[in-house]
């Protein structure tokens, strides 16, 4: 492809060099640089690519894109100055695969909590209704047929632009990705327009020295969607709403529970059978349905509620958004297990204190017998997250087991010890088992009827890491060893 092509939606001064030179791939990783390729040096906040310019000239690159002026190169490698190469990389990736997200129609999910959960609906009610989507998200992506695990909930641009790429040529029409805070701050979402972007709600979270440097960050990295989509759609129930959507370029439309907003939900009603939690209301507002989740919870409202809203922009019919919401599902997030006609078992991504509160609490909201929480913290992270989730489980669940998560570099025996400095803040009832499968095993062969058992923190993990490797863990595939050895 010809520099010049390259460069047509860029801001950049041209420092050495000729543009019309053929380049032959577009890179960020100087190790993966090939003959003839462009090099973007990224100012990052550990390591400056500037200082592997070298190594990429070394590799073959013929076009370099800096941030400074003091760059020096062989005669035949031609220098692009540009302001901020997070924003070129994105620009010369949607480039470099031709623009492909001008062919698809792009919905973008921020938000602190329902992110994931609200794109798998989404991508199920808009496939119920003859269309074809791709997905983007905190799990994998989807391509077709195809699933590739996620490092990233929102990947570099580069990876993107290329996803978006591999959608179109496997007959997709649109996309659903989850957008986090830091794609957004990195500029990895730069070089297209979302048809639609969706805000969900706002905590503080992801505040620190490598990530957000306060609350008002956050929230203005988040609002950052509405400047780069045609229409933003916003949980007009959040308190921060207005703070996140300020300065916004796009149409806007509400939802959430209050009447004032577009789409709302009123008559509400908890669903609790045996083995089974759900949710029913009816949508007001614009739209007038009733509707029945097997997902439990006003959490699951929300979800499905910003679900609808952004389905009925694409022409869908109320009865394909009722059939495909009564059977949405996500691996790991509120999933629901059948193991006894007796009580509830699910698994949720719970991994943290803000959402294994939020996920207790909306329990607690069913009065079950019992709330049974399993549940360990990861190694080589905060001690603090292990006093505060004890402390939360101590506070919310009636017993409390706690077993390994991903060790990692640590004893599990270790962490244990960890999360009951927060347990004994609580009245708490627990016990110790550190082995993950005869922890569920426990859970199981101890519960009662009305119990809900929760298994929180893995999530839609089929791993475990031990000091550096990843052990084969599907929590369903344990449950289901569990019931067949209880059985016999």
């Amino acid at each position: 492809m010809k520099l010049e092509a390259l460069l047509e939606r860029m801001e950049y001064e041209l420092l050495f060099g000729d543009l019309e030179k053929e380049v032959t791939g577009v890179y960020y990783d100087s190790r993966k640089v090939s003959n003839g390729g462009l090099f973007v040096a990224i100012s990052g906040t550990v390591v400056d690519g500037h200082s592997f310019i070298p190594k990429a000239i070394e590799a073959g690159a013929k076009v370099l894109v800096v941030e400074r002026d003091d760059i020096e190169a062989p005669a035949d490698v031609t220098i692009i100055k540009a302001k901020d190469n997070r924003i070129s990389l994105a620009i010369l990736s949607a480039a470099w695969f031709g623009y492909p997200a001008d062919r698809l129609k792009v919905i973008g999910v921020t938000g602190t909590k329902g992110k994931t959960t609200t794109t798998y609906m989404v991508k199920s009610i808009l496939e119920s209704a003859g269309y074809k989507v791709g997905l983007i998200g905190t799990i994998e992506a989807i391509i077709g047929e195809e699933k590739i695990p996620a490092s990233n909930t929102t990947p570099e641009s580069y990876i993107i632009q290329e996803y978006f790429a591999k959608m179109l040529d496997a007959g997709c029409e649109m996309c659903v990705m989850e957008v986090s805070s830091q794609g957004l701050m990195m500029h990895r979402t730069d070089g297209f327009t979302f048809e639609i972007g969706i805000f969900t709600n706002i905590e503080p979270d992801h505040i620190g020295p490598n990530e957000h440097k306060d609350f008002d960050d956050y929230m203005h990295c988040k609002g950052l969607l509405f400047k780069q989509c045609r229409l933003g759609i916003v949980n007009g129930d959040d308190p921060h709403y207005k703070d996140v959507i300020e300065g916004h370029t796009c149409q806007l439309e509400t939802y959430g529970l209050k009447e004032e907003n577009d789409i709302y939900a009123k008559n509400v009603k908890l669903l609790h059978e045996p083995g089974y939690l759900g949710v029913s209301y009816e949508v007001s507002g614009k739209l007038d349905f009733p509707v029945k989740i097997d997902l439990p919870g006003t959490f699951s409202v929300y979800n499905s509620l910003t679900a609808i809203a952004i389905c009925h922009h694409f022409k869908v019919s109320e009865e394909k958004m009722q059939k495909a919401l009564a059977k949405a599902k996500v691996k790991g997030r509120i999933e629901m297990i059948k193991g006894s006609d007796e009580f509830s078992l699910m698994i949720d991504y719970a991994h943290n204190a803000m959402s294994l509160k939020s996920l207790l609490t909306t329990l607690k909201a069913y009065h079950p017998k019992r709330i049974v929480c399993v549940f360990g913290c990861g190694g080589n992270r905060s001690k603090l997250r292990r006093y505060e989730m004890g402390e939360v489980s101590g506070q919310y669940a009636d017993l409390t087991i706690i077993t390994s998560d991903n060790p990692r570099d640590e004893e599990p025996q270790a962490i244990i010890e960890d999360i009951k400095i927060g347990m004994a803040k609580t009245d708490g009832q627990y016990v110790e088992i550190a082995d993950r499968k005869e922890a569920i095993r426990y859970a199981i062969e101890h519960g009662e009827k009305g119990d809900v058992i929760v298994l929180a923190g893995k999530g839609h993990e089929d791993y475990q890491e031990i000091k550096g490797v990843k052990y084969p863990m599907d929590e369903r595939v344990l449950i289901a060893e569990v019931l067949e050895e209880l059985k016999r």
